[in-house]
């Protein structure tokens, strides 16, 4: 069985956490003591930071013959996908926030959430928003579910291996949270219950995500959409951050639901 051959999940996330934590701690130190000066240069770090991991992954695979064939022939097309799993791909995140948003106006939230927005609620140095909110997910995907995942589904269950995951990638997050102006810091600024919102929302939304790239013969075109959909409609309208916490919970439901039903698929080695 080709997950097998995924093997080495300690030395992928080792390297996956410490060179991004050592570039963007220093991207943070420099948009505060140094805020409009060395623009490139913390633009290109908190670049190579976000890509990093992806490097990695093809370090991994490529030198493997099998692994490089495995890779290549899920990044390509959705023909083996079924259309159920496309609607839900498509579909879920901006259903799912539209939804919180009406159940926000029961506890006295405004329906101006409903406009679409004037501008984004983060800045991105010196790359434009709309292209963040495509790219991140983009390669963020191809690392996570091109070797990422699988190393740890290799040892794990679905549910245990989605835990695990979506407790790293609060950790992996973390140093964005010290960038002036990025979308992490500024939850933090929000308050407290935003900032744990964000950590406990990656729980469902890794779930599902992994339920899908499974559900979908690991698929990894499918997780990047689903990563940037995620994303782009949590942008496109004047969300208050209240919402984004409702919304944590009806995925919370929504993945327990499927966890019930399909016990199987998730606790299964």
């Amino acid at each position: 069985m080709i997950l097998q051959a995924y093997h080495r999940p300690v030395r992928f996330y080792f390297f996956a956490t410490l060179i991004p934590w050592g570039l963007w701690f220093t991207v943070a130190y420099l948009s505060h003591d140094f805020p409009n000066d060395h623009v490139f240069l913390s633009g290109a770090l908190g670049l190579l930071g976000l890509v990093f991991p992806f490097l990695l992954a093809l370090a991994f695979i490529f030198p493997n013959k099998a692994l490089r064939g495995d890779f290549l022939g899920r990044i390509i097309s959705l023909k083996k996908v079924k259309l159920k799993y496309v609607y839900f791909t498509l579909l879920l995140m901006p259903l799912s926030i539209l939804l919180a948003q009406l159940v926000s106006l029961v506890f006295g939230y405004s329906a101006a959430q409903f406009q679409i927005s004037d501008g984004y609620s983060f800045s991105s140095g010196i790359f434009p928003v709309w292209l963040l909110l495509i790219f991140a997910p983009l390669v963020e995907e191809l690392a996570w579910h091109s070797y990422g995942m699988d190393c740890l589904r290799n040892r794990f269950n679905l549910f245990v291996t989605s835990m695990i995951f979506a407790l790293f990638w609060g950790v992996w997050h973390f140093p964005l949270s010290f960038i002036k102006d990025y979308y992490h810091s500024n939850i933090v600024e929000e308050g407290l219950i935003y900032s744990i919102n964000f950590f406990v929302s990656l729980f469902p939304f890794v779930l599902l995500m992994n339920w899908l790239y499974y559900k979908t013969n690991r698929n990894i075109l499918i997780t990047i959409i689903f990563h940037i959909t995620a994303g782009y409609f949590n942008e496109i309208f004047a969300t208050h951050p209240m919402s984004k916490v409702i919304q944590t919970g009806l995925l919370i439901l929504l993945s327990a639901y499927l966890i019930v039903t399909d016990k199987s698929f998730f606790f299964k080695k």
